[in-house]
């Protein structure tokens, strides 16, 4: 189960976000997995309260929202989403793309717990995570 790892990794990259603006708590974590990245949204739902666990992000809500897998055409340039397991162009049909997304596993958003009198902070982070496995 390589989603552990991830999770694990996750909170690494909470952490240190946490501890770089002074966070008491981390209150929501959100994800972006595509389909094609190796990883199983509800195993990583499962292994994150066990990675999140005696850290700042225990107790954290993980979101995790499913992207796309999108193509670019070789031969018509065009750009589409197809699914997983048919990449060809949607415009003309041809086996010729290089895939755009759908393959990414990255982290979106972190919100801290800064301290009582300022709430709840939202802060926007991108970091994609490598999927190792």
């Amino acid at each position: 189960m390589h989603e552990l790892a991830i999770c694990q990794a996750l909170i690494t990259q909470v952490t240190d976000l946490a501890d770089e603006r002074s966070a008491t708590s981390v209150s929501d974590i959100f994800v972006s997995v595509g389909p094609l990245s190796g990883v199983e949204s509800a195993l990583l739902e499962n292994a994150f309260p066990i990675a999140a666990a005696g850290t700042v992000a225990a107790g954290a809500e993980l979101h995790i929202d499913s992207l796309p897998v999108t193509v670019h055409c070789k031969d018509c340039d065009a750009e589409s989403k197809v699914s997983a397991n048919r990449l060809l162009c949607a415009q003309c049909g041809t086996w010729k793309t290089r895939l755009v997304s759908g393959d990414e596993l990255l982290l979106t958003r972190v919100e801290l717990e800064i301290d009582e009198h300022t709430g709840h902070r939202d802060l926007s982070r991108a970091g994609e995570l490598a999927a190792e496995g």
